[in-house]
């Protein structure tokens, strides 16, 4: 898996080296930066423009490219044993996707469940890396997992600008659910929440879901939510 743009790229040599397995440089690079990648050992391959564009595909790479390998899905035993999980629905859009990995590894949440494929390289470069560090897995089917989640003792919270259900209670394993960019999560998941949460707003009515997904990370993880 290619992955490119410098901060990314810095974030794997500080905490993921050993993924690496070629570098590719389209620029100069400072010397120590250049120092710490040669000390790896791996190739280190300086390509025309035209292949590195090729290999970012045509993305701002800044430079910085990684061939790594591609990170391996948690199961689901390791979901079950946790207490703080995030599931997206329908949620495609690899910003959004990445600036809630990005979230939910800076306020403490345990793993995140999608619930169609992504782009892994996308991801990764959209958290800055924190794609590297957040347990993740693929569940296509939310009805299923829907049921799995309560048969192991979670309490399912959804989110929607238009209802709200609460439950005060806050000592229990929970799933919050955050539905797609342009139509939410769909009813038939409404209704199986245990509670919806929302978040008030003023002279607008419409939150961005990665940025409704920080907020609402934030209020369930600090024991906040209404």
């Amino acid at each position: 898996m290619i992955i490119y743009g410098k901060q990314v790229c810095l974030y794997v040599l500080e905490k993921h080296s050993r993924i690496i397995n070629e570098i590719y440089f389209g620029k100069e690079i400072d010397k120590a930066i250049f120092n710490k990648f040669a000390s790896l050992n791996k190739p280190i391959i300086k390509p025309d423009s035209k292949k590195i564009q090729s290999l970012a595909k045509g993305g701002n790479h800044q430079g910085f490219l990684l061939d790594v390998n591609i990170r391996d899905e948690f199961d689901f035993n390791f979901f079950k044993g946790c207490s703080k999980i995030i599931v997206l629905v329908g949620v495609t859009d690899v910003g959004n996707i990445g600036s809630i990995f990005r979230s939910a590894l800076s306020f403490g949440v345990d793993g995140i469940i999608i619930t169609n494929t992504f782009n892994q390289s996308g991801v990764a470069r959209s958290s800055s890396g924190a794609f590297f560090d957040m347990p993740y897995m693929v569940h296509k089917d939310p009805m299923t997992l829907i049921n799995e989640l309560k048969h192991s003792n979670f309490k399912l919270f959804g989110s929607s600008p238009n209802e709200s259900k609460s439950n005060n209670s806050h000592d229990f394993k929970w799933a919050l659910f955050l539905g797609s960019e342009g139509e939410g999560l769909p009813n038939k998941i409404i209704k199986k929440m245990d509670s919806i949460l929302s978040i008030k707003m003023n002279n607008f009515n419409s939150l961005n879901v990665s940025v409704a997904a920080g907020i609402l990370i934030y209020r369930m993880v600090n024991n906040a939510m209404y």
